[in-house]
């Protein structure tokens, strides 16, 4: 799998990364951590060499599952992980830096993020700059490699970039949820920043797998996606029937064709995640498929039935429904 550059590092990465939300197992249900293991090595045996997690994923979890299966091929792999809004102060970046270096039997993260700007959540509002400094630091230090943030608007990327060299955005990014296009993508280009996009498939509706009646069980964070709300889910039904033909001309799966075409959106790299050692496997035969210039601009369109009856929320989920 050929790999690229992460913005103005010498890191290296795949432009399909393995997701590990999941594997923290909070607020999803079905979960095993056999299964998971399983999944992240045959990501790895796929080529899928560039892994994403946070601290929140299950307090460590998550780090903990990714340091079980890549332990013995950390020389090999890209680690990306991310500090908490809760934790943004400045000893408290350090403190949740050494947490992660342990949960993931490692020395150094590759690529350190700023999971949410400072505020949210109703978390306390850190100065960025402090923050920065502390990310600095940990650069000094070697612990880490590289900075990026996540769920940040250009405007906020604008304003952290003044304390430091930002290296990725990681926001939601897929065919059925593209503000990032009209907001912060153009500034990413500009300033060599790549983007990280996560629910790259939109949480599942772009394998094609969940039916017009689905419904989710109890706990999975799913339930609240707007996506998946009544209005908008009919019209992801109806474009879901428009792509299924040209996966078809593809040999290919839906789940593949969505994760190609947004590879091939400028300085985008996908995250996807698995579940089970198909699914990673699968996921990364996505850049195998070789989309024309009439297709990209043809996909973009039937993506566009969905989006284009949005709003400018950026947050995918109504948590207080």
């Amino acid at each position: 799998m050929e790999k690229r550059r992460l913005g103005n590092s010498d890191i290296q990465i795949t432009p399909i990364i393995m997701g590990t939300w999941q594997a923290g197992k909070r607020m999803w249900v079905g979960i095993e951590d056999a299964e998971t293991v399983k999944a992240i090595r045959a990501a790895f045996d796929a080529d899928i060499t560039t892994i994403d997690t946070a601290e929140v994923y299950g307090e460590g979890h998550s780090e903990q599952i990714i340091a079980q299966a890549l332990s013995d091929v950390r020389d090999q792999v890209v680690y990306a992980s991310k500090v908490w809004v809760s934790h943004l102060r400045y000893a408290q970046v350090l403190e949740a830096c050494d947490r992660s270096l342990k949960n993931l039997n490692t020395d150094y993260i590759d690529l350190y993020q700023i999971h949410w700007f400072p505020g949210a959540f109703n978390t306390q509002v850190v100065p960025l700059e402090e923050t920065m400094n502390a990310l600095n630091k940990l650069k000094e230090q070697g612990k880490i490699r590289a900075i990026g943030v996540s769920n940040f608007s250009r405007t906020q990327l604008e304003e952290v970039c003044q304390y430091g060299q930002i290296d990725s955005l990681q926001p939601p990014y897929s065919l059925f949820w593209r503000q990032v296009e009209t907001d912060a993508q153009p500034y990413c280009v500009e300033n060599s920043i790549s983007i990280l996009a996560y629910s790259s498939l939109a949480q599942g509706l772009l394998t094609g797998k969940f039916g017009r009646d689905h419904q989710f069980e109890e706990g999975d964070h799913r339930a609240k996606n707007r996506l998946f709300k009544k209005e908008n889910y009919e019209r992801v039904q109806q474009a879901l029937d428009r792509l299924r033909p040209i996966a078809q001309r593809h040999n290919c799966s839906l789940a593949q064709l969505s994760l190609a075409w947004l590879i091939a959106q400028p300085q985008t790299s996908a995250i996807a995640g698995a579940r089970h050692e198909e699914q990673a496997s699968s996921n990364a035969k996505a850049t195998q498929v070789n989309l024309s210039a009439e297709e990209l601009q043809e996909i973009d369109g039937i993506g566009r039935l969905v989006t284009e009856h949005l709003d400018d929320n950026p947050v995918m989920w109504d948590w207080d429904s």
